[in-house]
């Protein structure tokens, strides 16, 4: 009976087994229901403004005045938010435009021609930009590109262009990271195949190896743009936080994540103020979702590839 009844217990690794698993799968149902809170705790805040406050959700979308304590000439109060959404496209798109050509060449450099001294170097130097807190980003762009844009461009130096080249710098690493991924995942064969049939070094990049990563660098592109999207700190600090549609890359403007940064505090919870802060948070999440959803289907074609 004892060795039987040793021969039925289970043994140590398989305890071990079991603990893991229990230990994974409370894991997993933490952050599931973490996740599941936390969007509904922003979807029920952030539709509060159109069914308890009876805000038009197109009104909301599409107008340009924003001062949720005041009424306006239709006798509504003032929520509209398309002065944040575009400026935050805005400045989004154009720290992309202006990063992506850097990165790509950084990356280029760095997989392809720098020898493992240099590729060391540069890794450093990235690794230290993407650990860089964004205050300081912020107070270098206050105390360095403001000045600059104010005696360049004229005006206050406060705006679109400002917050544009601070997040430059900050979205320059992320997307330099990823392309040098994209890169390095290149089957080496591919690029000896075409030098063997006589194409010159910058043949093979541009026809073989660059194409081969566009899947992967366009993820990059796309983690850089989410990044820029959803920053608020940095932004707040150079962009002058003005909730006026922009009229030039010089006037001062808001996003959606300065605006929140800077409002949310001056606003009771439950009143329009801050339901309306609320729905700034819920387009902010959605944005980030459709983010997430395009970086899915990239990498899907990738794979297909």
């Amino acid at each position: 009976m004892e060795i039987k009844k040793k021969l039925l217990m289970p043994s140590k690794e398989t305890r071990q087994d079991r603990l893991g698993k229990g230990i994974s799968y409370l894991s997993i149902g933490f952050i599931i229901l973490l996740v599941t809170l936390i969007l509904y705790f922003i979807i029920s805040k952030g539709l509060s403004t159109f069914t308890t406050n009876n805000i038009n959700i197109l009104d909301f979308l599409t107008k340009q005045d924003w001062s949720p304590s005041s009424i306006g000439k239709d006798g509504k109060p003032e929520v509209g938010a398309l002065p944040m959404i575009v400026t935050s496209f805005g400045v989004t798109i154009f720290s992309a435009l202006l990063a992506t050509p850097f990165a790509i060449a950084i990356g280029i450099y760095m997989s392809v021609i720098a020898p493992k001294r240099g590729r060391k170097f540069l890794q450093i130097i990235i690794e230290m930009l993407v650990g860089i807190p964004s205050v300081v980003y912020g107070f270098l762009g206050l105390t360095i590109i403001v000045p600059i844009v104010r005696n360049i461009f004229g005006g206050t130096g406060f705006g679109i262009l400002s917050a544009t080249l601070v997040l430059f710098v900050m979205v320059l690493p992320t997307i330099t990271s990823l392309t040098v991924d994209s890169l390095n995942a290149v089957p080496k064969y591919l690029s000896d195949a075409s030098l063997a049939l006589g194409a010159t070094r910058w043949q093979t990049i541009y026809k073989v190896i660059l194409r081969s990563a566009t899947p992967g660098i366009l993820t990059a592109i796309i983690f850089g743009m989410a990044r820029a999207f959803g920053e608020a700190l940095a932004v707040q600090m150079v962009i002058g936080n003005a909730t006026l549609m922009p009229k030039s890359l010089l006037t001062p403007s808001s996003t959606l994540t300065s605006q929140l940064t800077t409002g949310i505090g001056n606003t009771v919870m439950g009143t329009l103020g801050n339901n309306a802060l609320w729905s700034l948070a819920l387009v902010l999440l959605l944005m980030s979702l459709v983010f997430n959803i395009i970086v899915k289907m990239i990498g899907k074609r990738g794979n297909l590839k």
